[in-house]
């Protein structure tokens, strides 16, 4: 990050009027007095002082209106720091079964289908930190990307609750996962990242696809996470069968047992009610915090508000210095009135002539 962020203006052919501000090194704006001699008025310290302040806030005055009618601002700049959180890329199931409730029935009243518990659930869990990141990917028969990696939260919100579709009947994991993945995007080192799969059965996936995938797995290194809807009463994904132990007979044991030997960090959640759902959610955003790095967009600033505060802060100064100098009350002319005429002393009687 720059020291100081770039400064730009809205109109900068005005700045070429910014050499004004220099018109009161060469002009000044106080009355000059004529004094019969430079003795009788000797230069102090005070008047110097005095001197450079008008100067200085005439340059102000001139060069802030200047900047202020061009439009000054501070760039927009991008900062990156470093919070708690992680790069979590949702693949959530859409096939038909998703409609339905734990108990394996369509609902009807207050009960909740899987697919809505975990949209309501995931949508309480978006936000809980502020520096998370997020991608939500679909996938029934064929993937589709509902919101690329991103930190706006509401948007992923969003995106979680407008996957309410009734979904289709075949469920295509293999390109769901290699869709999820494809999320993160180039590797930055020390960012947690985990591929969270909401699913609530699985399908064989083909040799050829499956390595496929262990070279994208061993490209990203998520930490893996299932989140296992399991209908009550169905096997679970540790249960062995009683007869033949193939993918076609087992598809959730084997994609288990498939995840596992990926070489990467993998943690299965198997949750047969909502609260479960919302408890293994818990779980899987205690374990992702880790340092990650994210990028703050500082917006554009108006900085013609400062220009207009440092012309008027100059006005103001040279408004108080034309006020001191100027006889703001005139005084009445006293004019001099002549003093009357003493009266003339009076004549001593005669006397009467003999």
């Amino acid at each position: 990050m720059a020291p100081l962020p770039p400064l730009g203006a809205a109109t900068p052919w005005l700045l070429w009027f910014l050499p004004l501000a220099l018109l009161p090194l060469v002009l000044s704006v106080t009355r000059r007095n004529a004094v019969s001699s430079v003795s009788a008025a000797p230069e102090d310290p005070l008047s110097s002082g005095l001197r450079i302040a008008l100067t200085v806030a005439g340059m102000l005055a001139i060069g802030g209106l200047v900047l202020a009618l061009a439009g000054p601002y501070r760039a927009g700049e991008r900062v990156t720091r470093i919070g708690i959180g992680a790069q979590v890329s949702m693949l959530i199931d859409r096939s038909g079964s998703m409609n339905e409730t734990f108990a394996g029935r369509q609902p009807s009243g207050a009960e909740e289908s899987k697919a809505a518990a975990s949209r309501r659930i995931l949508r309480d869990f978006i936000g809980e930190r502020a520096h998370d990141q997020f991608a939500v990917t679909a996938f029934s028969t064929a993937p589709m990307l509902v919101v690329p990696m991103t930190d706006r939260h509401d948007a992923v919100r969003a995106a979680i609750a407008a996957i309410d579709r009734p979904g289709l009947d075949y469920t295509n994991v293999a390109r769901g996962l290699g869709m999820a993945l494809s999320q993160f995007g180039p590797s930055a080192p020390g960012v947690s990242r985990a591929l969270l799969l909401v699913s609530d059965g699985a399908a064989v996936i083909d040799p050829r696809i499956q390595g496929q995938l262990r070279a994208e797995f061993a490209k990203v290194r998520p930490n893996l996470y299932w989140l296992f809807l399991r209908t009550k009463g169905s096997p679970s994904i540790y249960d062995k069968p009683a007869g033949e132990d193939t993918p076609q007979a087992a598809p959730e044991r084997h994609l288990d047992l498939f995840f596992k030997s990926l070489g990467v960090p993998y943690r299965a959640f198997e949750a047969e009610g909502a609260e479960a759902v919302a408890s293994a959610v818990r779980q899987i955003e205690a374990l992702e915090r880790d340092p990650i790095p994210y990028t703050e967009e500082r917006p554009r600033r108006d900085l013609t508000g400062w220009a207009y505060g440092l012309a008027v802060l100059g006005l103001l100064l040279l408004v108080l210095a034309k006020l001191a100098e100027a006889e703001i009350v005139r005084r009445p002319d006293r004019k001099q009135t002549p003093r009357a005429a003493d009266p003339a002393p009076a004549s001593a009687p005669t006397r009467a002539a003999a």
